[in-house]
């Protein structure tokens, strides 16, 4: 349990990825059942049906007439309230709690969880804080990657692996990396990565490549364990996508994108769903490579700028402790 930081606080969802009809989610190596009902509640149970164990996620809700909903198994037809209660058939009184809710924190429309356990680190408040200035665009990717947390953490700090991971998309000819800041289990980086243009031609074939810059200019900021943004600004606004990480099971880990914009120009939200497709390939990309690692091979060599991958390692060891020192400052 120890390598899914037990005690760590998870984004488990954004309001806008739920609706009336129950949907699965692992946390901790444990399925639930969570949806949302007509007046905006999120609720989650065991996924389990406490009778035969058929998935509750497989079923569906019904509204109450208070506007609250329960969630219907897909076997035999039982009906369970956000308190694990269900009525049996022949009888008009509701059980006691047959399953035990999962305990959430919902903040604005963000839903956290610490699981089971106790918490041992904050909830980020970032995310709030971009809520208020920023308007949500949308989310995308939301896809389970077999591999454990920590390797899922140490490629989305790995800095070098743009030009090769990512060439397909972006053509990233370099990384010029710049500063890492080092705040604890909160860090920033700064880098550039000028790539090689587009022709007039494959522009004019695929409209979206204008929107892509001759260098992409960096800015992560990071909240260990669960959550990287990427600030960008652009001619027509400023974007913050801001990616999210899940410890579904010892060798599975969910991650997902939720994007908000803040336009400049009204042209701005028109390219919404672009910047959501560019998102969505960037994760494939990462997801396709990591299937491709012998993870169990020893690491004879070091690269420039791993000070973001060494930042994980750091933190992951003395979770939830920090025990270094904060080096600040990291300049090329």
């Amino acid at each position: 349990m120890s390598s899914m930081l037990p005690g760590a606080p998870w984004l488990l969802a954004h309001k806008s990825m739920l609706s009336a009809q129950p949907r699965k989610m692992s946390l901790y190596g444990s399925d639930y059942v969570m949806w949302k009902d007509a007046v905006g509640n999120v609720h989650a149970l065991p996924n389990a049906c406490p009778h035969m164990g058929a998935m509750l996620s497989e079923g569906w809700c019904e509204a109450q007439s208070d506007g609250a909903s329960v969630v219907a198994c897909p076997f035999h037809a039982l009906k369970f309230d956000a308190e694990g209660c269900t009525v049996l058939p022949g009888s008009n009184k509701k059980t006691l709690p047959q399953l035990n809710p999962l305990p959430l924190t919902i903040q604005g429309d963000f839903i956290w969880s610490y699981g089971e356990h106790k918490p041992k680190v904050p909830i980020p408040t970032v995310l709030n804080e971009i809520a208020k200035t920023y308007y949500f665009v949308g989310y995308t990717a939301d896809t389970s990657v077999e591999t454990d947390l920590l390797t899922m953490l140490l490629i989305m700090h790995d800095y070098n692996h743009q030009n090769g991971t990512h060439r397909d998309l972006f053509r990233i000819t370099e990384v010029e990396f710049h500063q890492f800041i080092d705040h604890g289990h909160h860090s920033h980086a700064f880098y550039a990565m000028p790539t090689a243009p587009y022709s007039l031609i494959e522009k004019l074939k695929k409209p979206d490549l204008f929107l892509l810059p001759s260098t992409i200019k960096a800015h992560l900021e990071n909240y260990f364990p669960s959550l990287v943004i990427f600030h960008g600004e652009m001619p027509l606004g400023k974007a913050a996508q801001c990616h999210i990480f899940v410890p579904e099971a010892e060798n599975r880990t969910r991650t997902y994108i939720l994007l908000f914009g803040q336009a400049k120009h009204p042209a701005f939200k028109l390219f919404g769903d672009t910047y959501l497709q560019f998102g969505n390939v960037v994760v494939n990309q990462d997801a396709d490579i990591l299937g491709k690692i012998y993870s169990d091979a020893p690491q004879k060599i070091k690269l420039n700028n791993e000070v973001g991958m060494d930042w994980v390692r750091r933190n992951f060891k003395s979770f939830p402790h920090v025990t270094e020192p904060n080096l600040s400052n990291f300049n090329t």
